[in-house]
């Protein structure tokens, strides 16, 4: 297994958020511009219906890359949980950049301003966190009903607030937490539970290739405001 531990947290990062761009690329300029625009498909000529076909099968294969961002960002989730100096000050950051996320979210994936019927990734990561605090602090105590408590009112709180990946993404956190240590466990487990998205189960490649080590440069700040930022010119540049 030492042998392929190759890749530092930085550069699983930079995996995640090169795999977002492409997710999100796909959403804001072919789905919302041109899939969902007014469209010569209905002239229902076989030229649009071709132009059509080709950018429907762009965006899978778009989206299909997508998926290996959740699954990581979850992982790491749990990797900063474990190691961080202050619970507290990581907690507050995931729920600054909730804040921060939600609009640029909003205007490149639903073009409002304001949609409230489903929240932004950080969302779901921060309630993933609060589980993982939750069970540790119950853990210590032996209280096996407050840590499914615990995990249920996070799990709800993902599904009351529609965020993203909802209460799947709580559960996802806490079953890489609980497995950690446990690589075979964890791989098999978390690609089974991954399988409702083809591609999804591949991101458990790069996670086993993580060797534990945060990288040469500290880039902590540029891949927490790579999410709102990468959201906000996306839409500015579809807009245009």
């Amino acid at each position: 297994m030492k042998s392929i531990k190759c890749l530092s947290g930085n550069q699983l990062k930079m995996i995640a958020v090169i795999s977002m761009l492409i997710d999100h690329t796909a959403v804001v300029f072919i789905e919302n511009r041109i899939l969902r625009g007014s469209s010569p498909y209905q002239t229902g000529t076989a030229e649009a219906m071709a132009y059509f076909a080709g950018w429907r099968q762009i965006d899978m294969v778009m989206r299909c890359i997508g998926r290996l961002a959740f699954p990581i960002f979850c992982y790491l989730i749990v990797e900063g949980f474990l190691h961080t100096r202050d619970v507290r000050r990581y907690g507050a950051r995931l729920l600054a950049f909730a804040f921060l996320s939600e609009i640029p979210f909003d205007l490149a994936v639903f073009d409002r301003w304001f949609y409230p019927n489903y929240q932004n990734v950080y969302v779901t990561l921060f309630l993933g966190l609060l589980a993982l605090i939750g069970l540790k602090k119950f853990q210590l105590e032996g209280s096996l009903w407050k840590q499914a408590l615990t995990v249920a009112v996070c799990c709800c709180g993902a599904v009351l607030l529609k965020s993203d990946y909802g209460a799947f993404g709580v559960f996802f956190v806490v079953l890489l937490y609980l497995l950690h240590g446990q690589v075979r466990q964890q791989t098999i487990l978390g690609a089974i539970a991954l399988a409702w998205e083809v591609t999804a189960p591949l991101a458990m490649i790069p996670i086993r290739m993580y060797d534990g080590t945060r990288g040469k440069r500290n880039w902590k700040w540029f891949f927490y405001a790579f999410y709102p930022s990468h959201l906000l010119i996306l839409y500015l540049l579809a807009v245009r």
